[in-house]
Parts: C-alpha cells; sequence; structure tokens
C-alpha cells in the first residue's frame, strides 16, 4: 500500500517549470514547453482563464442582435450585443446537456436555441424557454441561475473588446498599462477611429501558440534571413537594416512593441509613410510628446499583448506596383500541444472610402493573411519549434533554447536614457529583451 505520508515525487509540469525557472536566469528556454499536453492544459487553466483575452472588435457586432463566435482559450464563446447595446461574452455550452447553443460564426439574433431540446437564451445569456416547461419541469427555471455562463468581466479599449473568465482579475486600463498607451498612439490617429473589414481570415498551423506571439513582440533578427523574398519579388523594401533601425518597446506584464526608426532611414517617411491623403487627415493634437515622437519617426511594426494578441502595420505591395500601409490585429488561438488557429483581422481608418479600405485590406492579406508570403514564412519555421519540442531525443537530453543574443554584443542595449514615455526604450533590434519578458510573464502566470 502507498504511503500517504511519503513525500511526493514532482510532477512533470513541476520539473518542467523548476527547468524554464532556472533557464531564463540564463537567457535560456527548455524547448519542452512548445509541445506539452500538461503544459498546455495548465496554460488554459493558469493563463487564459485568469487573465484579459482580447474577443472581438466592436465594429464586428455594431447593431443590437449582432453576435459574432470566438474562443478563450479553448473556451468557445459568443460575443454580443444586446437591445441596450450592452457587449456580453457569453459560454457556447447550454446549461442542459452541454450542447452548443451557436452554430453559426457571425449572425443578428435576439435569441440562441440549443438544438438538442431547445433551451432557449436571450442574447444577453439569460434562460427565457424551455419546451413543454409546464409538464416537464412543473415551474420556470430561474433564468439567471440556468443562463448561459457569462464572463464577469468585459471592457473595450478603443473598439478593442477584452474579456475575463475570473471575476479577480484588476482591470483592463491596469493590465495594459504602457501597452495602453501604444494602443491609444496606434489607433486614434484620426478622431473616427478604425474598424476592421470583413471576418477574420482563419487556418490552422501546426506550431505552438507561444511561438507566434513572441515571434511578434518584436523579433527582427530573423528578417534579412526568413522574409529575404520580399523585396526580390517588390512586396517589401530592403530589409537588411532592420536590426540598426528598430527600437524596442518593453511593458509590463509581457506586453511590448518594436519600431523602426523610420525618418532616420527617410526623412519623408514620417507616420510609418502613410500617403499624403492619409496623412491630411490625422488628427494629433491630443497625443503627448512621446506618443507623438513615436507615432511621427518611430511608429511599431509589430507587437504583443499578453497572452495571445498581435499587432502588425507595415508597408504591403503586391509586386505589380501597388503599395500601401496596411493593418492587421492577429491572435493565436491554441487548439491542442503543438498547433494553434491563426485568427487575423485586416484593419482600416473609418473615413476611408470602400475602394481605399479594400485595397488596403487587399495588400495585407497579400502579406498576412491565409496566403500571405510573409505569413507563410513564419509559420514554417514556427513548425519546426513543436517538432522540435515532440523531440525524444530532445527531451532526453532537455535541450534549451538560446536567446542570450547580444549579452557579450558590442552594441549597446541599454534603455533609452532620454526616454520619456512609459516602460523601456532601446536604440537597437539587436537582443532578446522582448521575448525573455514574455517568457518571464508567462512563468509567473503558469506560478499561479
Amino acid at each position: 500500500m502507498t504511503d500517504i505520508l511519503a513525500p511526493q515525487l514532482p510532477s512533470r509540469l513541476d520539473d518542467i517549470l523548476n527547468r524554464v525557472e532556472a533557464g531564463l536566469g540564463q537567457d535560456l528556454v527548455p524547448v519542452d514547453i512548445f509541445n506539452d499536453p500538461g503544459v498546455f492544459a495548465a496554460e488554459m487553466e493558469r493563463i487564459f482563464l485568469r487573465t484579459w483575452v482580447y474577443v472581438a472588435h466592436e465594429t464586428e457586432i455594431p447593431n443590437p442582435g449582432d453576435f459574432v463566435q470566438r474562443r478563450i482559450g479553448v473556451d468557445p464563446v459568443i460575443v454580443t450585443r444586446d437591445g441596450d447595446g450592452d457587449i456580453h461574452v457569453l459560454s457556447n455550452y447550454c446549461r442542459h446537456r452541454g450542447t452548443q447553443v451557436c452554430q453559426t460564426d457571425q449572425g443578428n439574433s435576439r435569441f440562441f436555441k440549443c438544438p438538442y431540446h431547445g433551451w432557449t437564451y436571450s442574447n444577453n445569456g439569460d434562460l427565457i424557454g424551455t419546451p413543454f416547461m409546464k409538464r416537464a419541469y412543473g415551474v420556470r427555471l430561474d433564468k439567471s441561475e440556468w443562463g448561459l455562463l457569462k464572463a464577469p468581466r468585459v471592457e473595450s479599449r478603443h473598439g478593442l473588446i477584452f474579456a475575463s473568465l475570473s471575476p479577480d482579475v484588476g482591470s483592463l486600463e491596469d493590465y495594459l498599462g504602457g501597452a495602453g498607451w501604444m494602443l491609444d498612439t496606434l489607433l486614434t490617429l484620426h478622431p473616427d477611429g478604425v474598424r476592421v473589414v470583413g471576418p477574420p481570415d482563419r487556418y490552422r498551423v501546426q506550431a505552438d501558440w507561444k511561438t507566434a506571439a513572441e515571434n511578434f513582440c518584436g523579433d527582427v533578427y530573423h528578417v534579412p534571413t526568413l522574409h529575404k523574398s520580399g523585396p526580390e519579388i517588390g512586396l517589401s523594401g530592403p530589409i537588411d537594416f532592420v536590426c540598426e533601425a528598430a527600437r524596442p518597446y518593453e511593458f509590463e506584464n509581457g506586453h511590448s512593441f518594436l519600431g523602426i526608426a523610420w525618418t532616420t532611414i527617410d526623412p519623408n517617411m514620417t507616420l510609418w509613410g502613410y500617403p499624403p491623403h492619409i496623412k491630411d487627415a490625422f488628427e494629433l493634437s491630443h497625443l503627448d510628446e512621446s506618443q507623438l515622437y513615436v507615432a511621427t519617426n518611430d511608429g511599431p511594426i509589430v507587437g504583443t499583448i499578453f497572452p495571445n494578441l498581435s499587432f502588425v502595420r507595415s508597408a504591403s505591395g503586391d509586386g505589380a506596383g501597388s503599395m500601401s500601409i496596411s493593418t492587421s490585429f492577429r491572435q493565436w488561438q491554441p487548439i491542442g500541444p503543438g498547433e494553434l488557429e491563426v485568427w487575423s483581422w485586416q484593419i482600416v481608418w473609418k473615413f476611408q472610402n470602400d475602394d481605399s479600405s479594400k485595397e488596403d485590406a487587399r495588400l495585407g492579406q497579400m502579406a498576412f493573411g491565409s496566403g500571405g508570403v510573409i505569413e507563410q514564412d513564419d509559420t514554417v519555421a514556427w513548425e519546426g519549434v513543436a517538432r522540435a519540442a515532440s523531440s525524444p531525443w530532445a527531451r532526453q537530453r532537455q535541450m534549451q533554447l538560446h536567446f542570450q543574443q547580444g549579452n557579450d554584443s558590442p552594441v549597446d542595449q541599454s534603455p533609452d536614457p532620454d526616454w520619456n514615455g512609459p516602460g523601456i526604450r532601446r536604440r537597437t533590434g539587436y537582443g532578446e529583451h522582448l521575448q525573455l519578458s514574455f517568457y518571464r510573464q508567462w512563468l509567473q502566470a503558469m506560478r499561479g
């Protein structure tokens, strides 16, 4: 019989987290975390159940009754706008037998009716009908007690809707911190704000969600190698300069962005190099001094809001002479160990006409979409990480990944002493500070 007083052996998860903690002390990351069932299950409970997660943009549900289906971790949710205009994030599991009550990606409805037994819910989540109520139950069931589970916290930032499945999280404002300041810079250049163009692209990749998220934290070291075909086929300009011109921004809670010193490359490249008819429409008087500097000179091209929302704004072309500045928000939806689903929204300014919006979205999808050239470069590389993480040999040797770039480099990677904005700004893309910040936040969340 097992001695219940005997000390318990550490679990595999505990062992992995201990090795992550030890590895991060040396700027190393154990490869196991990118394809492990125990790690994945813990992430769903310890990260995605307990923090703020992006679910939709308000322009996807502009009218009362509008809804979209989304996910928080592996939980399917319905994001709705009720008759009063309030936004709700509802579990897509019927309270009777657990069947999904909504089978449609998006639409407009006041009700959701379960296809199994017909329990019916309002678009605010309340139970409002059960077939044969009197004969089946005798009394009316409590509509609030037996309604769909509701995310206890839902907040928006410039149209970006975030939800938390835990009531105990702090405000979205506090969680975003300096990243919220950067979102203000990125999304308020025009008083009307932004909107999405169509539903998100969706496709699956045999890679871990963390690999994608940390890449978009601000990894420019890969650009001259992995994306060298872009300049060759006319989809982008020269890229060999990016590490020298990169300006990383590191914020609290694992959030980060990476800008490019555009105006040091070309004085005319203010505001990301937007064409004059776009620049002329911008209103920048509300930005503080540091925000104005960032937007005008060092506009971010990528960024990640921990855990799994990323941003990209860059020049995009079609190889036939058409060029534009396109913006995308993308989410790395975890599916299972070593598998993610990419959701990618093309974002335009509300003041743009239909032709301009469609052209920006088209060019953005050619770079960052399900068939995007740059996207294909990235996803092929990311899949290799997941394969390495499942390698018996790599696990036997407790293989660690090298995040020590720049530790002995002559390039100055210290924080910019002249920076007056939030967080830390550096003046080089060399070094992997942003990625390490992401994994330290990951470890903190996994430790609870």
